[in-house]
Order: structure tokens, then C-alpha cells, then sequence
């Protein structure tokens, strides 16, 4: 890692405004005007922030009475769900696929081992979503960052519980969550904590075909796979805080995360032309265990003058332990495989993070922060098999066991300034340093240091348009300048073989490329938006990349078996149009019902360098997203709808590599009675229409022709009855 070194720092600090700094007292007025803003009923985050974002409250989070956070993002304007092979789901910003949406938990990394479908919606208070990099925030971040700020704050005495049950065609089981608090003069606590057990039955199915040069199909072939399995989750988070005679506060923060998948799925392969593959009858049992424990202890101190001192300490660890039975079939019903797998990972860290806050004369709001860890992960992996050979020269039955280590540790400074310039135009100007190394070493590879750094300065600034009476007029106008990175995964760097039983171009074996360079992005955003009435908006915003080192995937033939790794191509670009609107309707018509509604659509394009068209585009990446919702409250109830729709469509990913997305429609409703403050009934029913999930891959090969290979899960009509008790 390279170190911060002088030139580093003079940067972050020519990053803010020169008055910021010439300025070292704060008159009683400059820290009145910041109060002022963060406690005005007024204040509207998505109105007056300077930097951008939006926010989601605790209100809308509950709303429809999901269990899972995913659920509660497919509604938010410009993010999307996706979900891939088996139950692996991703979240996607301006349509780009995995790593280039940041998701942060209270403004953090998210510990290894931690897995949004753990995350309970009743343990958030509110999720921000920001399109532009903020100084304060890891620059991961090349499509955007969601934070996910958690329930911690405690101002009265707190007991609530809620018992519910899921019914699907594919998952049905018990949900529950309780959140317990007390506040005394100087201390206070809280506790939540949430389940479910899900029961597990669905039958997946898949097709694979190839085409020769010359036209004919001489491959085609579909899987059929019934899977049954339980899922059990448990999330504790206990928080205790402390106000000091001094007036400093002390908070005591943990998470606990655990989770147990049990599945027992069969793919049976049926071949209706060519030959078979080697295993075409697969039984799999798995067990798949983890758990994650994450505390920190913060301490906050009001200093002289106005400024403040926010410091963390925090540690986490986590297990992750996946055992796989599995046992092969050849096409005339002779064993091929029977042996097992079992992957042991432990990982641990420790972090420190902080930031001091200061109001200056000039309407200046100065803070410098930064974030410290080292994270340390072992992996043990073991396969046995009693029939297969597992490497060329080894007796039948020999172990293969694996080991893996790997350490990472970074280093981030930051320093950003909020300047109110005039009562109509602010300006944010911000600078943060990232630097990282990461050692890798193992059996079956050679030991492999990467070292990266990156240096990001940000600049946003929001103009309000003043109206006749020289006020603001409810128009405004936003700009942003932003340079952000993509860093490889963990494992992408590991130059090691996960291997498939049915080797192919569309099912190959993955090895990691230590070489891996962080792509690194500078972006333009601009938005105008308009506001005419309390809770009534609407805007168009638009967003150009330029993304360097941009790391794709290849697909090559060793000699003896299909071989998937990632390297860094050239350059790509992307170009985003977002259309955004929400009001009540009572901003438009006097005397109607009382009903709010909201509206956005999101246009995607993008475009690898190095890759020939037509449908060029950056992998996996949604041509188009859109969603419009409405709630309805009178007296006693509350309903309301959403509609979430992804445009599919086929993308050219590399030379010979395609890949093609299903579009996707997604209709959610809710119902929510109160009978009395301390008791309500909630029903909500999501995907509405049926729509299942899935995904193809293609590879063109010269001389075999194109293979096609996809994938699709059955997804039902799901009801969510929740009984929701204050005592």
C-alpha cells in the first residue's frame, strides 16, 4: 500500500476552499446557521442537502411488511434486484451488475460474512441512496452508494413486537421481530430482534444448446432440478449508551447475524441430441452455515467553539462453513462421482474510524475523518471422492485439500467542506485518499501481493433559482464532478481452480487473476428539479463515466478444460437519463382523497471499448428500469401498490461472449388495518404476476459454433401476514 505521503496530503487540503481555512473561529452566528438546518421542520434532505441523495424513511420501510431489505429496495427510484444462479441476488445501480453499487451499513463496509437477505427492514431506520461519491463515504462507488443506517437511536421507552407468516408456492414459514428500549437522565438501551424459518420447494430448470457453423444443432439438451430445504436466520442487535459528566457519549453497538441453509437439490440432465454429459444425474445435499458479530464502541465529545469529535472502535468476525454431498450418475446409471466438499472460512478484523466537525465564518461546515482497518481470513477446503480422479496421476481416493490466507489492510483520509455561499446557491467540496494492500498465499499457487491506491476529489454544488420575491422558488439545479474506483473481489484475485463436473464454454471452471487492476471511473452528474408543493417534486438527471481498467471476463480452452478468469480490458463508457417524480395528489387536484403517488424511469447505455457491436454494453448491465407506486390512508387503513419493471434484452460482453437478461415485472400490494395505537394487522402480497428469474450465456467458438446455456427459476404469487403489537 502506498503510504500517505506529503504531496497526498497537501491535496486533500487544496480540496477545500481556501476561506474554510483562513478562518480559524467559529462566531456564535456561523453555528447557529448549521443548528438551524439539521433541526428546521423544514429541512428536506433530498431538497437542501448539497450533496445528493435520497432517503428513505422508517415509514416507507415498513410499509409493505417485507422480510427481507432486498424486497424494500425494488421500490426505491433507480435500484434494481437481480437475482442469479440458485438464490445469490445482487443490487444494481444506473443497471450496472456486481461491485459497482457500493451498499454501506452505517456509513461502513460491511463485514465479510454479512449478506443483505439477513438484514431485517424492522432493524432499519432509514436508507440513503446517493448518486454522487461523498468524501465521507468509501469511493467504491462507480454507480452509487446505498446506506443502510440502522435503529439506534433512543428517545423513549420502546416495546413492540410482530409475529408473521410467508405463503408462496416455493417458500412459506414463521417471520418475527421485537424491538425492546428504555431511556433514563443519562443511560439508555435497546434490543431487536428478528427470524424466520422458511421451508423450501421449487423445481428449477435449464437448457443448453449449441449450433454449428454450418447451421445444424448438434447439442441440445434441458435440466430439470426439484430442490427442497429450510432456511433459519436469527439477528440480535443490542445497543447501550452513556451520557459522561463531561457530556461526552459513549455507545456500545453490536450486530449478530446468523444463518443456516439446508437444500437437497437433483439436476437430471436430458439429452435430445448429441452426446450426453458426464454426469447427468446429480444428487446434492448441502449444508451451508454462517454467522457474523460485529460491535463497536463510539465515543463523541462537543469541543470549544462549536466543533465535534466522532471516534470508533470496532471488531468483527464471522464463519462461514459449506458442506456439499454430492453424488454422480453417468448416462447409462454407472456411478461417475461420490464424494464431498467442505469449505471452512473464518475471517476477522478490526477498524477505527472517525471525523471532526467544525462550523466556520463564511458559512463553511469543515470535516476531516478517516477510516483505519486490517482484516485477516482463513479457508480451509477439503474434497474427497471415491471414484473420480481429481487431478491427472493421482490414485483414486486421494484427498485434495486446500488451504487459503489472505490479509488486508487500508488506510482512508478524507476532507470535505459544505459551504453555503449565499442563501441560494451551496457548494460541497471534498477530497478522500484510499490506499489498500492485500496478501494472498496458499497451497496450489504462488503467494501474490496487490497494492492500490486512489486519490478522489469530489465537487457538488446546488443552485436554487429565486422567485419574484428574491426567495427561492422551488426550482433548483445540481452539478457534480466525482472520481470513483471498482477494487477487485477477495477471491477474483486467488489464482486457484473452482471446478465444474459438466466442464464447458457456458459452465467452466474459474481461476482468479492476481494482476487485477481496480477500475477507476471519472463521472459528470447534473440534475434539475422542481418542487411546487409539500411533498410534490420532479427531476431529470443525467450521468457520464469514463471508466478506465475496466474488467470484464474471459473464456478461454486450456488444452483440457474450459477455463473462466477476469482481466482488465481497456475502457468503457456509460451514460445515464433518470426521470423522477412523487406527490400527493392534493398538490394537483383541491379536495382529493388522500393518496400519493411516485413515478421514476431510469435509461442505461454503456459501451466496452475493446468490445464490437451491436448490443455492445458493460456486463449484465439493464438497458432500462422503471417504477411507479401509489398509497392511499383513510381513517383506520392504509393500502397502496408498487410496480417494478426491468427491461431485459441481449448484451455482447466480449468478443465471443454473450449474455441475455429476462425482463422482469414485478407487482407488489399492501393493506394495513389499525384497530388501535397498540395493535395493527398488516397483509401484503408481492409478485402479483408470477414472474420467475433467469438468465443465458453464449459463447461462440469458430470452429464448435454457439453455445447457449440458461438458467430459469420459477418465482410464485408470495402473501406476508404480519400482527403487530405496541405494549
Amino acid at each position: 500500500m502506498n503510504l500517505l505521503r506529503p504531496r497526498h496530503l497537501a491535496l486533500i487540503l487544496a480540496g477545500l476552499s481556501a476561506p474554510a481555512f483562513a478562518q480559524l473561529s467559529a462566531k456564535d452566528g456561523a453555528v447557529q446557521q448549521v443548528e438551524v438546518k439539521g433541526t428546521s421542520a423544514a429541512y428536506d434532505p433530498r431538497r437542501d442537502d448539497t450533496a445528493s441523495r435520497i432517503v428513505v424513511g422508517r415509514e416507507e420501510i415498513a410499509r409493505y411488511g417485507d422480510t427481507s431489505v432486498l424486497d424494500v429496495f425494488k421500490r426505491i427510484p433507480g435500484v434494481t434486484v437481480t437475482t442469479g444462479s440458485g438464490r445469490s441476488t445482487q443490487v444494481r445501480m444506473r443497471g450496472l451488475g456486481a461491485g459497482y453499487t457500493q451498499v454501506l451499513v452505517n456509513g461502513e463496509r460491511t463485514p465479510a460474512g454479512f449478506s443483505l437477505d439477513n438484514l431485517s427492514p424492522d432493524t432499519i431506520e432509514r436508507i440513503e441512496v446517493l448518486r454522487v461519491a461523498s468524501a465521507e463515504f468509501p469511493a467504491a462507488a462507480v454507480a452509487g452508494t446505498i446506506n443502510i443506517v440502522l435503529r439506534k437511536t433512543i428517545r423513549k421507552r420502546e416495546r413492540e413486537a410482530k409475529l408473521g407468516y410467508l405463503l408462496s408456492s416455493d417458500f412459506r414459514g414463521p417471520t418475527f421481530s421485537t424491538q425492546l428500549a428504555e431511556r433514563g437522565e443519562a443511560s439508555s438501551w435497546s434490543l431487536s430482534a428478528s427470524g424466520n424459518h422458511d421451508t423450501l420447494a421449487r423445481e428449477w430448470s435449464g437448457h443448453e444448446e449449441n449450433t454449428r457453423p454450418d447451421g445444424v444443432v448438434d447439442l441440445r439438451r434441458t435440466t430439470f432440478a426439484p430442490e427442497r430445504g429450510h432456511m433459519n436466520r436469527l439477528n440480535l442487535g443490542p445497543t447501550l449508551n452513556w451520557t459522561l459528566d463531561n457530556g461526552d457519549k459513549l455507545a456500545w453497538e453490536t450486530t449478530f447475524n446468523s444463518s443456516s441453509f439446508r437444500n437437497n437439490p437433483q439436476p437430471r440432465v436430458t439429452t435430445l441430441a448429441g452426446n450426453p454429459p458426464p454426469t447427468p444425474d446429480l444428487q446434492i445435499f448441502g449444508e451451508f452455515d454462517d454467522r457474523m458479530l460485529k460491535s463497536d464502541l463510539r465515543w463523541a465529545r462537543e469541543l470549544p467553539a462549536g466543533a465535534k469529535l466522532d471516534a470508533k472502535l470496532g471488531f468483527e468476525w464471522s464463519s462461514r462453513k459449506m458442506f456439499v454431498r454430492r453424488v454422480g450418475f453417468d448416462g447409462a446409471g454407472l456411478p461417475e462421482s461420490d464424494g464431498s466438499t467442505l469449505l471452512d472460512t473464518h475471517a476477522r478484523g478490526a477498524n477505527s474510524t472517525g471525523k471532526a466537525t467544525r462550523a466556520l465564518d463564511g458559512g463553511h461546515a469543515l470535516s476531516l475523518g478517516w477510516d483505519i482497518g486490517v482484516n485477516a481470513s482463513s479457508d480451509i477446503r477439503v474434497e474427497r471422492d471415491r471414484i473420480r480422479l481429481l487431478a491427472p496421476g493421482l490414485p483414486l481416493g486421494t484427498p485434495l485439500d486446500e488451504q487459503f490466507r489472505a490479509t488486508a489492510t487500508r488506510a482512508a483520509f478524507y476532507a470535505q467542506d459544505e459551504w453555503t455561499v449565499t442563501p441560494l446557491w451551496s457548494v460541497y467540496l471534498g477530497t478522500r485518499w484510499e490506499g489498500s494492500r492485500t496478501r494472498v498465499s496458499g497451497s496450489g499457487f504462488e503467494a501474490a501481493r496487490v497494492d492500490s491506491s486512489i486519490l478522489s476529489p469530489i465537487l457538488q454544488t446546488l443552485y436554487k433559482f429565486a422567485g419574484a420575491d428574491g426567495k427561492k422558488s422551488g426550482d433548483q439545479l445540481r452539478l457534480a464532478l466525482s472520481r470513483t474506483y471498482k477494487p477487485p473481489g477477495l477471491y477474483s484475485l486467488v489464482p486457484r481452480r473452482s471446478a465444474w463436473e459438466n466442464n464447458s464454454a457456458t459452465e467452466a471452471d474459474f481461476v482468479g487473476n492476481p494482476k487485477l487492476k481496480p477500475e477507476q471511473a471519472w463521472g459528470i452528474d447534473a440534475a434539475y428539479e422542481h418542487y411546487w408543493a409539500e411533498g410534490a417534486m420532479v427531476s431529470v438527471s443525467g450521468t457520464v463515466k469514463r471508466i478506465d481498467d475496466y474488467m470484464s471476463n474471459h473464456i478461454y480452452f486450456d488444452g483440457l478444460r474450459w477455463i473462466f478468469t477476469p482481466v482488465n480490458d481497456d475502457r468503457a463508457m456509460l451514460r445515464t437519463l433518470e426521470v423522477e417524480t412523487r406527490f400527493p395528489l392534493k398538490s394537483l387536484f383541491a379536495g382529493a382523497p388522500a393518496i400519493d403517488l411516485r413515478a421514476s424511469v431510469s435509461r442505461n447505455w454503456s459501451r466496452v471499448e475493446s468490445v464490437p457491436g451491436p448490443n455492445n454494453r458493460m456486463e449484465q448491465q439493464a438497458p432500462l428500469t422503471a417504477n411507479a407506486g401509489f398509497d392511499y390512508k383513510s381513517g383506520a387503513l392504509a393500502a397502496g401498490a408498487s410496480v417494478a419493471h426491468r427491461r431485459g434484452g441481449a448484451i455482447r460482453v466480449d468478443v465471443n461472449r454473450g449474455f441475455y437478461n429476462y425482463a422482469r415485472t414485478d407487482l407488489d400490494a399492501y393493506a394495513l388495518w389499525t384497530f388501535n395505537p397498540k395493535l395493527q394487522w398488516r397483509v401484503a402480497l408481492s409478485n402479483l404476476l408470477g414472474e420467475d428469474g433467469g438468465f443465458e450465456v453464449s459463447y461462440l467458438d469458430p470452429v464448435r459454433g454457439l453455445e447457449k446455456r440458461g438458467w430459469n427459476y420459477p418465482g410464485g404469487v408470495k402473501l406476508r401476514t404480519t400482527l403487530e403489537m405496541k405494549f
